[in-house]
């Protein structure tokens, strides 16, 4: 059970401090004795095992302590971006329907809105410093939950229950449920700090959102080495964070494209980075450029090229000494996990070109409520029992086995680390009146690794601008969902079916092997 996790750091130093939070800090006994206490009132107020419990939160300590407390009860937590609108949340809240609830200042508004579309949900619990009990609108104080008083519950389950469920984008449009077992995230949890060598003297910097996997599972490698976790809500500041490295004295990394290339155009030489002893990146791969330029700012810094994917956490990484060599490279697959790549007509091979496919216990149960989905990507092997994960994205595994992206298989981008579906992106845009055709693909970005660009057509007798544009889609759609460029033409090219002809998304800068 992921609970172990914070146990385990609690068994190695109980007074070491844990988490760092702006100016709150948490040793590892505080952050037990609030998971407990949170757990027992969360049980107390009628959650039980089994049961979905949805965190709308900002990066913060409370969502720290809820995370535990969920898997104390046994329950499911179900972590939601920070900049989600009420329309997906009410349809996220009515897929997985849960029967609580936790949201901050920042979130409230869209759960009311969202809560106001759906039906089931008992508790809901307000966090943030100035939370109050509303009794107009049923939110319980986080503060509440925190008292001690209740015994401590055993902790409940075994590691083949759900412990997450993380919501992606797809094709379709329709954000699909990623059901992660116990298992699956302390399997892949310790084979990832099986190469990263994670200590309690390391200091893990996480500026990514907890709703996203790569950002989440930084709490589990922290705490399950007995590192600590400084905890940032955004990375937009690149002179604050560089600022915070030296005064937290941060060993630890994790980074995507984007804050890759706001590091770049620091001038590194003028900061106290000597503490940092490795960076990391995954979701979407690291330009070359980048790399390289990184390598020269931080030769002391080891840079550890990785590839995942919710559906199975983390696959690969390149051992950090080969980073010169092979910077276009995403290494070997990691512990106890088996990859191949399928052909077109679905042999599969152990080097070559293909549609990535993986097999391990980081793969997951498969999508919530989703049979057909799941039956999609989820497939037997050619030996009894195995079942297969085919990623969707197309890599090539030289003859030494190392393995190199591609492209996506299916026309979902890759923005900032995360996944934009475009028809979800072309729903929103032909909300607008006069909007007669609407096609999404991706672009490269130097920040972004790869940027949404949108293009429309328009009737004759309708003006509109591209500030309008993405007024609209600021006030609908998550931030990097939003166009970064918006493209009026006159008609489209379309398939012998009639539908628009969708340029293919754009591969990151610099991916080429």
């Amino acid at each position: 059970m992921i609970t172990s996790l914070l146990e385990s750091g609690a068994s190695i130093d109980p007074h070491r401090t844990a988490l760092v939070c702006g100016a709150d800090r948490f040793t590892y006994a505080d952050l037990v004795r609030l998971s407990e206490s949170v757990a027992a009132s969360l049980h107390g107020l009628g959650v039980r095992r089994g049961d979905r419990v949805v965190l709308c939160l900002e990066n913060s300590w409370e969502a720290v302590v809820v995370i535990f407390a969920v898997a104390r009860i046994g329950a499911i937590f179900v972590p939601i971006g920070r900049s989600m609108k009420a329309p997906k949340l009410a349809q996220i809240l009515s897929d997985c329907t849960p029967v609580a609830v936790v949201a901050d200042a920042r979130m409230r508004a869209v759960a009311d809105d969202a809560l106001t579309r759906v039906d089931g949900v008992k508790v809901q619990v307000a966090a943030g410093r100035n939370a109050r009990e509303d009794s107009t609108r049923a939110w319980t104080a986080f503060s509440a939950l925190t008292e001690e008083g209740a015994d401590p519950l055993p902790v409940a389950g075994i590691d083949l229950d759900l412990a997450a469920l993380i919501y992606t984008s797809g094709s379709s449009g329709r954000a699909k449920g990623v059901m992660l077992s116990h298992g699956n995230i302390e399997t892949a949890a310790a084979s990832i700090n099986g190469y990263l060598r994670n200590t309690p003297d390391d200091v893990i910097l996480d500026v990514l959102p907890l709703s996203f996997d790569y950002g989440l599972y930084q709490l589990f490698l922290a705490f399950s080495s007995g590192a600590r976790l400084v905890l940032e809500r955004a990375f937009m500041y690149p002179t604050a964070l560089l600022e915070l490295i030296a005064r937290e004295r941060v060993t630890a990394l994790p980074m995507v494209p984007t804050l890759a290339a706001l590091f770049t155009r620091q001038n590194l030489s003028t900061c106290d980075l000597s503490s940092l002893r490795y960076i990391t990146n995954t979701g979407a791969p690291l330009p070359i450029t980048h790399i390289r330029l990184l390598r020269q700012a931080l030769p002391h810094v080891q840079i550890v090229s990785m590839y995942g994917l919710t559906e199975c956490k983390r696959v690969s990484f390149l051992p950090p000494e080969e980073i010169d060599e092979r910077p276009g490279s995403v290494g070997h697959p990691m512990d106890n996990v088996e990859v191949f790549v399928a052909d077109e007509n679905g042999r599969l091979a152990t080097h070559g070109t293909g549609e990535l496919v993986i097999r391990g216990s980081n793969v997951m149960q498969g999508y919530w409520a989703a049979p057909e989905e799941t039956a999609r990507v989820l497939k037997p092997g050619p030996l009894p029992g195995q079942v297969l994960l085919y990623s969707g994205d197309r890599f090539h595994i030289d003859a030494d086995g190392y393995m190199y992206f591609e492209a996506r298989l299916d026309d979902v981008i890759k923005c900032r680390g995360q996944r934009v579906s475009p028809r979800e992106v072309e729903n929103v845009l032909y909300e607008i009146a006069g909007v007669t055709g609407a096609s999404v693909s991706g672009i490269p970005d130097e920040i972004l690794g790869t940027a949404v660009k949108a293009r429309l057509s328009l009737d004759r007798s309708v003006t509109l601008t591209e500030q309008a544009v993405l007024r609209h889609c600021a006030a609908r759609l998550e931030d990097f969902m939003v166009p970064r460029v918006v493209e009026f033409v006159d008609d489209f090219p379309v398939t012998e079916s009639g539908k628009i002809r969708r340029a293919s998304p754009a591969p990151p800068l610099d991916q080429a092997h």
